[in-house]
């Protein structure tokens, strides 16, 4: 069986929790070492300062969202509410096996830590959990014990001709599907987000009849809904954290599904713009998009669908021409309202994804004014048309048009940035309340609740 997680950076500081109000977040260095075992906690949690053992009213039912994705591993509680009563992370301990990292051993290491990582008084109210995952990296178990056959195939390795080979060996399935199965133990169940790239149609409902007639077609995975519940968590696992007897585990979802989710965007026209190191934009349609000569698919979302595509432009290219600090500084002075008559197209690299894709498409960040405030204004600008490019091109396509722009990322703390891109979209443009893929791997999870088994 396959699945998948990227990896990402170590770092060795260990942070605890201070115990807050409801809405604070906050956390405090207790200790740093150099062990590279050590994982890093950041953990805040909501309390009642006086007697934190009561904080949380009796009966109150709560749902736990983890994501396992590129820049960490976290959790999120929350109430039917949507209000946030704990949450952490966790960065993976640093395994070695023969030289190479062991991510198996790290990833399993790392979710039952995030288990144990929820205060303990608040466990015993959890209802249901749920888990969003990458899915660029490969992991091949063993179809009947689940187990690890091999080392992951990260996202930067390429083994086609090994491709029928493994095929044959073991069925396909993802991130949220393997982590999962650790704590619900039945095999082969998948969502249709993750499923999409074993090659199941979810307008159809059904994987198509070229891969079911394969000889390995038995063993691809059941596909359900994000948000379903498959069953019960594991006794030994309940018994061991102090779950309830009737706490579900749920379908999850891929971390950029599930990173929209948090934005709380549920209409036809609402987006997502994500500003990191690349930009990546999701809007929420009426209609499935698919077009491979714009790098435009679509996940299907409840009854609606997510259209979107990535772009190669993005903070990496500002990152490689101004520090944080200049950056800040920088855009002090931007006059947000005004255009810039510059007209780049900032990439890293040569290669364009979306809403260009042109894989010999060259960098183009000239002519530099004698101003560094004129040149930065001049590449947030362009990036601005880059996005609107992008929308343009979804419309065209035949999505719904979009009516507002939600913004994650680290960009969306730049905030002449955000008037830029108001002006250059003729939109209204926001930061999202919550942008952590953990919470909308929770929202997944409160959807499960309310479900029988």
């Amino acid at each position: 069986m396959l699945t998948s997680i990227h990896h990402f950076p170590f770092s060795s500081t260990l942070l605890c929790p201070s115990s807050m109000r409801i809405g604070s977040c906050s956390s405090r260095k207790v200790l740093t070492d150099r062990n590279p075992t050590r994982t890093t906690l950041i953990m805040t949690f909501v309390s009642d300062k006086k007697n934190p053992e009561v904080s949380v009213q009796v009966g109150k039912e709560l749902c736990l969202g983890m994501d396992f994705g590129t820049s960490g591993a976290r959790y999120a509680l929350i109430d039917k509410q949507g209000t946030i009563h704990a949450q952490g992370k966790r960065e993976y301990p640093l395994y070695m096996r023969e030289e190479t990292m062991d991510w198996v051993r790290s990833w399993k290491t790392t979710l039952f830590l995030l288990l144990k990582d929820v205060p303990a008084h608040l466990r015993s109210l959890i209802k249901s959990i749920s888990i969003d995952g990458t899915s660029a990296t490969t992991l091949i178990i063993d179809s009947n014990t689940g187990e690890p056959l091999w080392k992951p195939l990260l996202y930067n390795e390429s083994f086609p001709d090994a491709l029928p080979i493994v095929k044959s060996i073991a069925p396909s399935t993802h991130t949220a599907d393997w982590l999962l199965w650790l704590l619900h133990g039945k095999l082969g169940v998948s969502d249709y987000n993750n499923a999409l790239k074993v090659g199941y149609d979810p307008e159809l409902e059904s994987y198509p009849p070229w891969l079911l007639s394969q000889p390995y077609s038995r063993l691809l995975p059941s596909v359900r809904a994000p948000g379903t519940s498959i069953d019960y968590l594991k006794e030994e696992i309940r018994m061991q954290f102090g779950f309830p007897k009737d706490c579900v585990v749920c379908t999850g979802t891929t971390d950029s599904v599930a990173a929209f989710l948090a934005a709380r965007a549920t209409e036809p026209g609402k987006a997502v713009t994500s500003l990191g190191s690349t930009l990546a934009i999701k809007l929420l349609s009426t209609s499935r998009i698919e077009d491979a000569r714009f790098g435009v698919y679509s996940h299907r979302l409840h009854d609606k669908w997510l259209v979107g595509g990535a772009s190669n432009t993005g903070g990496a290219v500002l990152r490689q021409i101004f520090t944080d600090e200049e950056l800040e500084e920088l855009s002090k002075k931007i006059d947000p309202m005004e255009a810039s008559p510059l007209d780049y197209y900032p990439l890293q690299a040569v290669g364009e994804r979306f809403p260009e894709a042109d894989p010999m498409m060259a960098p183009r960040l000239h002519p530099r004014p004698e101003s560094d405030v004129e040149y930065l204004h001049g590449i947030l600008e362009s990036i601005a048309r880059i996005e609107a490019k992008a929308y343009k091109l979804l419309k065209d396509l035949g999505a719904t048009p979009v009516q507002e722009v939600f913004t994650a990322g680290g960009g969306s703390k730049n905030e002449k940035w955000m008037k830029i891109r108001e002006r250059v979209l003729g939109l209204p443009v926001s930061r999202a309340t919550q942008t952590e893929a953990a919470y909308g791997a929770a929202l997944l999870a409160l959807r499960g609740v309310q479900q029988n088994l």
